[in-house]
């Protein structure tokens, strides 16, 4: 093994965070593509990485209590579509858990993407990325954009009154500007809940 490639992939690590998140295609730079692999393999073997899914790998992050800290879902979703420049949005049961509507979290986390459709198995969960139209993951707000997909997912004749409360209650903590650009694009249906919090947020503003 290359010990120049070695010593370089590894001061690249050592100057990120622990918990930082890494790509086989973050080395590329460094050596050929099968030089990198068995570089990156030393470096789970010697502890200074571990492997997250197939071709990415995190700088693992140690609490003196619980020993390493496993990366989020959402993390490494969200490092997926910064590598990738696209925009991704949760859906189904997995909206519904990160807004608190449900206590489950799924063994299959679906995203809607408008870049490439892919699967990745994370432990014993599955990341999947479903490509979509790009009006689909336009909402800019993180919880509002949570809101409309966990909306959708429950479906209009479904929705209780509760549920409907409940994400008022969270849309409350968006700003106010992400939630005017997402009440122009979300369907019809939804429109009501989230001018409900906007209005209440603006009604707010001028109190203060």
């Amino acid at each position: 093994m290359n010990d120049t490639i070695y010593s370089k992939i590894l001061t690249k690590i050592k100057k990120a965070k622990r918990g930082a998140l890494f790509f086989s295609d973050n080395f590329s730079s460094f050596g050929s593509a099968e030089t990198v692999r068995r570089t990156l393999n030393r470096l789970v073997e010697t502890g200074e990485l571990d492997r997250v899914a197939p071709g990415i790998f995190v700088r693992p992050e140690i609490d003196k209590i619980i020993g390493k800290i496993t990366p989020k879902i959402e993390d490494i979703a969200d490092a997926i579509a910064r590598r990738d420049k696209a925009r991704i949005v949760p859906t189904g049961d997995y909206a519904l858990n990160r807004l608190g509507l449900s206590t489950q979290v799924p063994m299959n986390i679906v995203y809607l993407t408008d870049g490439s459709a892919r699967k990745i198995k994370v432990g014993n969960y599955i990341i999947s990325f479903i490509r979509t139209s790009p009006k689909n993951v336009a909402a800019i707000g993180k919880i509002s954009r949570l809101a409309i997909q966990a909306l959708k997912s429950i479906g209009k004749e479904n929705v209780r009154p509760t549920e409907i409360e409940q994400i008022q209650n969270v849309l409350m903590k968006e700003k106010i500007s992400y939630l005017e650009h997402d009440l122009r694009i979300a369907p019809a249906w939804i429109k009501e809940t989230i001018r409900y919090s906007l209005e209440k947020l603006k009604k707010n503003e001028v109190q203060k």
